[in-house]
């Protein structure tokens, strides 16, 4: 499959400069970043290609090279690319500016740290009207006893004789060279000869923190709230990453919830079914009167518009539908069973008219089995 130009991918003129490049790409990343569009299978490889074509057109050299030989110049697989480039970490200029991360460092320097995803178990009630709730997350913080540097107090990592603090290495390989993770710091590009011994020279220890998180009014399972800076802590004093608080409502006793709506089951008794009545039935709000008309049957569905859920994202709020369930008496008495009884026979002589469903049905039934039959 071609690749789209680069400049088509971000939206700007050929004659754009960095800065033009770096808004662009912020306005592209923001709108398909995968956290943004989990339901996207698309969004994923737009992202990818977006920060493809940020990496080349903010490096002069690559840039250059694109401009004159277009993708054939900056493919390595093709014969393109630099031996004297800088490949930074994209996440780390422009990436981490969007979303709460350090600036620009070569790959041997500090590193933002990892992300982190905590599922925040929540009632039904405090999903639709918020809440703010406490949690307690398993992390790793940086050691207070070396300041994240890894070396005892007193102490400093010294820079990697082998790589010049790179972290990586260049070795020739017949017209090619080939940059390779740092044998000696192990792409760390210092050396550690004293260790803290608090965190072993790894600059991280695990802890446990509690923070306070703000759930918004009408958030639902899998809605994602953003902590910047909460995550795990960088190696080697680096920027920490992010706290992603992930929704998980949970199964409510009388409420179900579809989006903005609520729906509940209501039983009726047989005579408010045939005859009408009222009934006090339960919402989020409070206690409200429905009327019940005469003849209802089971399933019909009664709206109380407004008592539903205010989305999250803004838009009306969703209603409260209601289920007619009919319910039938049980334990009857010897006097009970006589009155059904004779009620039954009362119906017998009204006719068709007073049971239309079951009629239909049975008339169902018997042309179903007259067809085959016939």
């Amino acid at each position: 499959m071609s690749k789209r130009d680069y400049y088509e991918v971000l939206g700007v003129s050929k004659g754009a400069d960095e800065k033009e490049i770096k808004k662009a790409y912020r306005r592209v990343a923001m709108k398909f970043h995968p956290d943004r569009n989990p339901d996207d299978p698309d969004a994923d490889e737009k992202f990818k290609e977006a920060t493809e074509a940020y990496e080349v057109l903010t490096n002069s050299e690559k840039r250059a090279a694109y401009d004159q030989y277009g993708h054939a110049g900056v493919d390595p697989n093709m014969g393109g690319g630099f031996s004297g480039a800088n490949f930074s970490d994209i996440f780390g200029d422009v990436f981490g500016d969007i979303f709460g991360g350090g600036g620009g460092r070569g790959r041997g320097g500090p590193q933002r740290g990892a992300d982190l995803r905590y599922t925040l178990d929540i009632s039904l009630e405090d999903a639709v009207r918020g809440a703010t709730v406490e949690i307690r997350v398993p992390t790793l913080a940086s050691c207070d006893t070396c300041d994240g540097s890894g070396a005892s107090p007193g102490s400093q990592p010294t820079t990697c004789g082998t790589c010049g603090g790179a972290g990586q290495v260049r070795m020739q390989q017949g017209f090619f060279q080939v940059q390779q993770t740092c044998p000696n710091c192990r792409g760390r590009g210092k050396i550690i000869t004293d260790p803290c011994k608090a965190c072993h020279g790894q600059g991280r220890v695990e802890k446990s923190k509690t923070l306070s998180v703000k759930v918004p009014p009408g958030v639902d399972t899998g809605d994602r709230i953003r902590l910047t800076g909460e995550g795990e802590a960088g190696p080697e004093g680096g920027p920490p990453g992010d706290l992603f608080v992930q929704m998980s409502v949970r199964q409510h006793p009388i409420f179900e919830r579809d989006g903005k709506h609520l729906y509940c089951e209501v039983p009726i008794t047989f005579t408010d079914a045939a005859l009408g009545g009222e009934l006090e039935v339960p919402t989020l709000d409070g206690r409200v009167k429905l009327k019940i008309p005469p003849e209802t049957q089971t399933g019909k569905l009664f709206r109380l518009r407004g008592k539903g859920v205010k989305p999250v994202r803004g838009g009306t709020v969703g209603d409260l539908l209601c289920r007619a369930v009919v319910e039938t008496p049980v334990k009857l008495n010897k006097e009970q069973k006589a009155l059904l009884e004779q009620f039954a026979e009362s119906l017998g002589q009204g006719g068709k008219s007073q049971s239309p469903r079951q009629t239909s049905w049975f008339e169902g039934v018997k042309s179903f089995f007259d067809d085959m039959t016939s």
